[in-house]
């Protein structure tokens, strides 16, 4: 007698709630069709659920998402960097207080090396037919970040070989709830044979029918909840053993539509925005963004971020600043509107010959209509870049600090963004000595430079 086993996964959701109630509408129905044919059904996130790039995310801090998958039996989880290191210590602490589901997270320690008491390093689950379903899970080591937020994050690979030796005799099924992308996603399949599925994310990869490496099968379901993961299994019940496996990634935009999606989507925002309706200052005038010439907005952030950093001087791109800050009362909405990015500030210690050369690429006209996607950025297109302290004469081809020019031998300190640090931006920002400021993003800055100059008006 064979036991049919239906897993469901989602992952990389960050908080895109547009394509949520279609897969809750989807699941609810497949739920009841399962039950109706005596099958089993596991539903299963993979982390980065939550952005803070959304209003309701962001007015809640994340129990909003915690809500959602609640309302849908999820039966367990991982955490992802979304989770892990774009929210304040505390805030990830008590994230899952009212989870309705297992977290289930094998490298992540406080920093007395101890696992939080929301997370076990595994689990498992017994079907109906008595298969054993051993499950674990690990998130990108993101090590510098995670020990600037209090926690200690250890090497996955290492972290699973001690789950799946415990799992292999305890388990008939091993199942890994990956959140370190593709590639590190092959290496698991290569080193430890014996897991039977790997569910994947980080690298927001579509695996539209599975992959197959081995013995292990791979599945994955992109980003933004555009696929819902969809793993059939068939399970020998004599033998316990997987006797038939497939795995598709099902496109949500095929998807039934509930029939009061526009409204749920539309009430999200709207409470995010009632959460974060909390005045801050009274601007007198309007302060402009543009992303193609010098404006006070992004002059602003910019000096903001030399200031929040104790910086020689700063630069950023203007493209981050999403829209304008009206004359009137400014509130945490009106800056999470503009800056809904989860990038935090930076110090950068670099020689003079090395900032020069930083200074002179940013130059490149390449820059300000070049669309960018991942890396926190949550804008659309670079937009030029805004300086503080720096002067350039192109005339005689020299470049200042303070009115001073640049000496080739000093450390100078540059304020800039975390972005920068990640992508193939500028070769000797990734290679420098680098502070990161945590758990601040853009627009805490924003505000601490607002409150200081401004107001708030009764």
């Amino acid at each position: 007698m064979n036991e049919i086993l239906h897993i469901y996964h989602t992952n990389d959701i960050h908080s895109h709630f547009e394509n949520w109630p279609k897969i809750r509408h989807f699941l609810q129905r497949k739920k009841e069709q399962h039950a109706r044919n005596n099958e089993e059904m596991l539903l299963f996130d993979l982390g980065d659920h939550v952005d803070r790039c959304h209003p309701y995310t962001e007015g809640t801090m994340g129990k909003a998402n915690v809500r959602l998958l609640n309302e849908l039996g999820y039966l367990a989880a991982t955490i992802g960097n979304n989770e892990g290191i774009t929210m304040p210590h505390d805030a990830l602490d008590t994230l899952y207080q009212e989870a309705q589901f297992d977290i289930i997270l094998a490298n992540l320690y406080d920093d007395n090396f101890k696992r939080p008491k929301w997370t076990v390093p595994r689990k498992i689950y017994t079907t109906k037919g008595g298969v054993r379903i051993g499950v674990t899970g690990v998130t990108a080591p993101f090590y510098k970040l995670y020990r600037l937020l209090g926690w200690q994050i250890s090497n996955p690979l290492k972290e699973l070989e001690t789950q799946i030796d415990f799992l292999k005799k305890q388990a008939d099924i091993i199942v890994v709830l990956s959140h370190l992308g593709i590639h590190e996603d092959l290496i698991v399949a290569k080193l430890y044979p014996e897991v039977d599925l790997i569910l994947g994310g980080h690298t927001h990869h579509v695996l539209e029918k599975g992959e197959t490496d081995g013995q292990t099968l791979l599945a994955a379901a992109g980003k933004y909840g555009y696929y819902l993961g969809h793993v059939k299994l068939e399970i020998d019940l004599g033998a316990k053993k997987i006797v038939h496996r497939s795995a598709r990634a099902l496109p949500t935009g095929n998807f039934q539509e509930p029939h009061d999606e526009a409204s749920e989507i539309e009430h999200y925002y709207f409470e995010g925005k009632k959460l974060l309706d909390k005045k801050l200052v009274y601007l007198p005038e309007t302060l402009e963004s543009d992303w193609f010439r010098d404006n006070c907005l992004a002059g602003l952030l910019c000096e903001a971020v030399m200031e929040w950093c104790g910086a020689d001087c700063a630069f950023l791109n203007a493209g981050l600043v999403l829209g304008s800050l009206e004359q009137g009362p400014v509130t945490k909405f009106d800056l999470h509107r503009i800056l809904p990015h989860p990038i935090n500030p930076c110090l950068i210690e670099l020689t003079g010959a090395q900032l020069q050369e930083v200074l002179l690429a940013t130059l490149d006209p390449k820059w300000p209509h070049l669309e960018l996607k991942g890396l926190g950025f949550r804008g659309k297109i670079m937009g030029q870049f805004v300086y503080r302290s720096i002067q350039f004469n192109h005339a005689l081809r020299k470049i200042y600090i303070n009115g001073q020019t640049v000496a080739p031998d000093r450390i100078y300190k540059l304020g800039t963004i975390d972005m920068y640090t990640f992508g193939n931006f500028f070769p000797h920002i990734r290679e420098a000595e680098i502070h990161y400021f945590m758990p601040e993003f853009l627009r805490d800055v924003l505000e601490w430079k607002l409150v200081e100059l401004y107001k708030v008006r009764p």
